[in-house]
């Protein structure tokens, strides 16, 4: 080998580093004009470095014009079709190679392995033992082992596990670590141990495998042990700690950790910093947070990608999501990852709305969402029960193909449940083809907002069915309808079956749907002794769930009790207050009422205000009560005035209960008629097409009266009115709404 050989290759290692192509077409020419014959050796090493930067086609003539290749001549061009998942032209070359050895096998196993097929991975295996176990080496063992775990072949591990010992190779450390980490990714974490203490030498990697194997399982204190008993530890054992401290939910100690590595002296990384403000983040450890933002700056990392996502999410986690648009703003980078970390935090953090707008500046700067990003955004678009945009992203899930992710087909079902459009989100369940817990508790969910308690337990049972386990979100699904329908008996069935058969503990939605399940049905008594039994008190909405029905049957005594215990636990919440004085109200003791509302005025307790809101043509129309600010008033006003004398027509009476003030029956009607929720509808009459329905929302719960005034303007008109109120979806149509007569 001459020195000019030396010379070059030594240049093409540097363009392969430095992944200069051009560069190694320079140095190419220059051999061919000042070398005749180059040597095998040289022109090796040139497709050698072709193939190393992409270039196939020169590594391949190169190859072709070799004229005696070697066997490393050989298998270098085989190795660079088994890196670039070339696999036709792989074989190709395989099959035509005068003689192979142990490193032509493992590039043709390799090419397969690296494509995840199996069955060709394993043919190839099989055929290099019959070719002689002479070329078998630990790279072959740990790229079928590798494979075995990616692919959760656990059957095909072990064989391999046995041919390892059957070999000789259950020394090397180097099939040891694949071996160990494919027993725990499959769950079989002792069958991992047990490899782990047979092996004579074990060196630091063998440790950190074994930490991992024991974490991935929930194996805590197993970890630590193993952890505390390394003689050697290095940065990687450190993290690996942190890590899965982190994914076991062990935020403090994941924290304490990184403070305690922190004091050693040791190189931190990407990682290292990505999981401590994880940690920092389910703790909502702020002070913690901004230490270790301050450490990232400090050791040069805020340039790398994956921790300047991780500081975002970090801040979105403890609502800072100001501080969360800082970091991102100033980093150089971002990936996807970084955009559906400030997106999904604006969406947690409620603004619904920016991370709508995140998603389309991501897109504006080329970048494409993945499954978890559109998922996020269309739950966005639940939230702000915003169909129009919703549907959208919807035509986006499928030219994407994305709609296949169960991510993001679940999102889609709470999207239409949420606005309203539960046949939509019905017919999407069905056409998914796989349904998790997730998928089905949407839609159970959304019937029960609906009040059709029929298909939410139909659906739960169906749920059941197919093995699936409710979480406590599908529960309050499940009671809220039987409350609804008033199914008393079957909702304390399923309450029960929560501990019995499904072994969740009850939480305080639970009682909540409860304590509305009885007091609901008038059993208002029955719903003050289930409190009194309680494991902890009622929270602000049980209380006022309770306080709510005492005001719908009269219940004086039970609502004076609930009340009390709602300024009790929120002083400053109007519910008490406003619900107590409907009672009041309702049996004519307007002194009672007058003192409420000194007393509110006095604490300065002020009552949210009645609005209601309509989109149309991309704009939303915003309505509160005798509302004059719309630029169509003296239409919609016309028009409510028309729609009431047909209501009287038709038997309408209106209900004065429900007005809190001590005012003559004609100005009570007045009030009444021009309630929030009826300027929308009477809005959405004149402009939205017929045929369409009209679609309100309304931030507080629809009053007694207006419901049942929106049933006969949905028979008048023959328009379909969906309206969602604070609590739930009512759905108009001919005069019935889908909550039937338990609204």
């Amino acid at each position: 080998m001459s020195s000019n050989s030396n010379y070059y290759c030594s240049l093409l290692k540097i363009c392969n580093e430095t992944r200069n192509r051009s560069q190694a077409k320079k140095i190419h020419c220059h051999i061919l004009r000042t070398i005749k014959d180059p040597e095998t050796f040289l022109l090796n090493n040139l497709v050698n470095a072709y193939g190393k930067l992409g270039d196939l086609t020169y590594a391949r003539n190169l190859f072709d014009k070799i004229p005696q290749p070697n066997l490393f001549s050989w298998n270098t061009i085989l190795f660079t079709y088994s890196k670039s998942g070339n696999l036709s032209d792989m074989n190709d070359i395989f099959n035509r190679m005068p003689k192979r050895d142990g490193v032509s096998w493992n590039s043709l196993i390799s090419g397969y392995a690296s494509r995840a097929l199996v069955t060709d991975a394993v043919k190839g295996y099989n055929s290099m033992l019959g070719d002689g176990t002479a070329n078998l080496n630990r790279i072959t063992f740990s790229t079928m082992l590798i494979l075995s775990s990616s692919q959760g072949c656990i059957d095909l591990g072990r064989q391999i596990h046995g041919q390892i010992v059957k070999f000789g190779f259950g020394s090397y450390v180097f099939v040891g670590c694949p071996l160990m980490d494919m027993y725990s990714k499959a769950g079989f974490v002792y069958d991992a141990k047990q490899v782990f203490d047979e092996t004579p030498e074990r060196n630091v990697v063998m440790y950190n495998t074994m930490i991992t194997g024991f974490l991935r399982c929930g194996m805590v204190e197993d970890s630590w042990s193993l952890f505390h008993s390394m003689r050697e530890k290095d940065p990687i054992s450190w993290t690996t700690m942190i890590t899965g401290l982190t994914q076991n939910g062990l935020y403090k100690e994941a924290i304490d950790l990184f403070r305690e590595m922190r004091t050693e002296g040791l190189v931190m990384d990407q990682f290292t910093f990505g999981s401590m403000l994880t940690a920092c983040g389910g703790l909502m450890a702020l002070k913690e947070g901004k230490q270790a933002h301050a450490f990232v700056i400090r050791t040069n990392h805020m340039d790398n990608v994956f921790v300047g996502s991780a500081l975002v999410d970090m801040y979105c986690k403890c609502k800072r999501i100001a501080f969360a648009e800082a970091v991102f703003k100033r980093m150089t980078h971002k990936n996807v990852v970084s955009w559906t970390a400030l997106l999904v935090g604006y969406g947690q953090n409620g603004y619904s709305e920016e991370a709508i707008r995140v998603f389309c500046d991501m897109q504006r700067n080329g970048i494409n969402p993945d499954y978890y990003t559109l998922g996020s955004v269309i739950s966005s678009c639940a939230n702000l029960a915003s169909l129009e945009e919703g549907s959208q992203f919807h035509g986006q899930a499928i030219v994407s193909g994305l709609f296949s992710f169960t991510t993001v087909s679940n999102a889609l079902v709470t999207l239409y449940s949420k606005c309203g459009s539960i046949e939509d989100a019905n017919r999407l369940f069905n056409e998914m083809n796989f349904r998790d817990e997730v998928s089905w508790t949407a839609l159970v969910s959304g019937y029960a907002q609906f009040g059709k308690a029929d298909e939410t337990i139909d659906l739960f049972q169906k749920m059941l069915a197919h093995g699936l386990k409710p979480d406590e979100v599908t529960f309050v699904g499940v009671l809220s309808a039987c409350s609804r329908a008033g199914l008393v008996e079957k909702g304390y069935q399923y309450f029960e079956s929560m501990v019995k058969e499904h072994g969740i503990m009850p939480v305080v939605d639970h009682y909540t749907c409860m304590i509305d399940l009885l007091s609901r049905a008038g059993r208002v008594e029955e719903a003050r002794c289930f409190i009194n039994k309680m494991p902890m008190p009622p929270d602000a909405i049980g209380w006022s769930t309770l306080l709510s029905s005492c005001r719908l049957h009269g219940n004086l005594e039970v609502g004076k009790w609930a009340a009390a215990s709602l300024q009790e636990l929120e002083p400053n919440n109007p519910a008490g207050y406003i619900l107590l004085s409907s009672i009041y109200a309702a049996k004519g003791k307007w002194d009672y009422v007058s003192e409420l509302r000194r007393g509110m005025r006095d604490k300065g307790v002020r009552k949210e205000p009645g609005c209601s809101w309509i989109k149309y043509k991309g704009k939303v129309h915003i309505f509160s009560a005798d509302d004059q600010t719309s630029p169509f008033s003296d239409q919609i006003y016309a028009e409510l005035d028309k729609l009431n004398h047909k209501m009287i027509e038709e038997g309408y009476v209106p209900d004065l209960s429900t007005v809190l003030h001590d005012v003559e029956e004609s100005e009570k009607k007045k009030m009444l008629n021009y309630h929030s929720e009826r300027l929308a509808i009477a809005f959405g009459l004149i402009f939205i097409p017929p045929g369409l329905p009209i679609r309100i929302v309304k931030n507080l719960r629809v009053c007694g009266d207006c419901h049942n005034a929106t049933k006969y303007i949905s028979k008048i008109t023959q328009r379909e009115i969906l309206v969602r109120d604070a609590v739930r979806f009512h759905l108009f149509k001919d005069g019935t709404c889908s909550c039937g007569d338990f609204w």
